[in-house]
């Protein structure tokens, strides 16, 4: 059976990694003003785009997910005909529309697969499999990491669907954002008032870093720390521990809103580095996609990974 295995280009991971496995990318298109960019992870193109418009004006974009109808024509025209099976992983769906959109359209291409399949001198049926992995940018590198490896392996698809949604449950995502200014700009500018001006202010002030998480679809604080050094650090050394108490799988995804060389000189990532290492996991490290860091601003740090029983400490 041929797997297919989609993901959004809000899954940080190299572009390089997703070209090497056949991973099909449903970009995510950025408008600053008349400025647009469909995000296709490309590291050059982001980082111009990130140093032209989103340092000053990022707060006021719109990103447009794929829609149904684009979704739709993706699949007929090569993905029906290309695989037998296709996994589509999205970033969480609190977050975006990609994964109702997709699910919806999902709906009419096991209605019409048939068609372009007989053309193309296919007999066999096709199915399909929408994943939200509850998830966004570094965490959902985990799922996506998971789902080649067992691809490789020969797993089948029922197997590897399973494995799939329950790390879904227990992928953890830890953000460090750089500008509290900016992330409650952001936040405001889509509706949501998680960063009140008062928070902002005060950390702004106080220098106090908030350290985020994401599991299951749901954001918050999990620690104030005051300097972006110590939080990062802290950050770093509460990985250390979860890499050394065991993962579900032997995967770590960082991501870094800006020139990857800043991430590697932050304090605690050596030793980071050294305990995956040392427990045979499998880091990888990109550039936050354009859509996370008109979201979360430049200099945001995400590390992503999947365990049972998380409590942050």
């Amino acid at each position: 059976m041929r797997i297919g295995i989609v993901v959004d280009s809000a899954c940080d991971l190299p572009l390089d990694y997703l070209h090497k496995n056949n991973v099909v990318l449903l970009p995510i298109t950025v408008k600053i003003g008349q400025a647009v960019l469909a995000d296709h992870r490309n590291e050059q193109a982001t980082l111009e785009f990130l140093n032209t418009y989103v340092v000053e004006h990022g707060a006021e974009a719109e990103t447009s997910a794929y829609s149904v109808q684009q979704v739709q024509d993706l699949f007929l025209s090569r993905l029906v005909i290309d695989y037998d099976y296709v996994f589509c992983m999205t970033i969480t769906k609190t977050r975006s529309p990609l994964f109702d959109n997709t699910q919806q359209a999902s709906f009419a291409i096991l209605n019409e697969y048939k068609e372009p399949r007989t053309a193309a001198g296919i007999t066999t049926p096709f199915a399909l499999r929408v994943i939200d992995t509850q998830s966004l940018f570094a965490a959902q590198g985990v799922t996506a990491v998971e789902a080649i490896r067992m691809r490789d392996a020969g797993e089948g698809a029922p197997k590897i669907r399973a494995r799939l949604e329950n790390l879904a449950l227990h992928t953890h995502a830890y953000m460090i954002p750089r500008d509290l200014y900016y992330l409650r700009a952001r936040v405001r500018h889509r509706g949501d008032r998680s960063v009140s001006l008062f928070s902002a202010a005060l950390g702004s002030a106080l220098d106090i870093k908030p350290i985020l998480h994401c599991n299951r679809g749901e954001t918050g604080p999990v620690a104030k720390v005051k300097g972006h050094a110590a939080a990062v650090r802290k950050l770093f050394d509460f990985t250390i521990r979860r890499v050394k108490a065991g993962l579900m799988t032997p995967t770590l995804c960082l991501s870094y809103g800006g020139d990857l060389e800043e991430m590697r000189a932050l304090p605690g990532y050596q030793s980071l580095r050294d305990a995956c290492a040392s427990a045979n996991v499998e880091v990888f490290e990109s550039l936050m996609s354009l859509t996370g860091m008109v979201n979360v601003g430049k200099g945001a740090l995400v590390v992503g990974f999947a365990a049972e029983n998380v409590e942050f400490s």
